[in-house]
């Protein structure tokens, strides 16, 4: 079984879109939008075939509270080597987006960094 797509609604699609195709090498479809719901979205193809649907409607109301709720936690994505992890890391930082954790070898045997996306979703990267 394949994982076939992940869906995040946001309120910033555009800002989301380019977040993830800039840093993240996703190749973004052209926008849906359905009128009569007034649903506006674009789905990202990342290589190996994931892909994660990006998806904003008027009066969206936000559900986030520190990261803490039952649902999503985190994306993770993974890199060539620890070098990557650290160069990329220190490209999204000093681009202005927050850094949530320093990279660091974790207790499950991962190299990783994290940082914040535009909505403030956790997104870890890994080698």
């Amino acid at each position: 079984m394949k994982l076939e797509h992940i869906a995040i609604w946001t309120n910033q699609l555009e800002i989301m879109r380019t977040f993830y195709v800039t840093y993240f090498e996703a190749t973004a479809n052209n926008k849906y939008h359905n009128v009569k719901k007034g649903v506006e979205s674009y789905f990202l193809g990342f290589e190996g075939g994931s892909r994660i649907e990006l998806m904003q409607m008027p009066e969206l109301k936000t559900g986030w509270e520190d990261n803490h709720m039952i649902g999503l936690h985190h994306i993770a994505f993974q890199t060539k080597n620890r070098k990557t992890v650290d160069e990329l890391t220190d490209k999204i930082v000093a681009s202005g987006y927050s850094l949530r954790s320093q990279p660091r070898e974790t207790g499950d045997g991962y190299y990783e960094s994290s940082i914040y996306d535009p909505d403030g979703n956790v997104v870890e990267i890994t080698a």
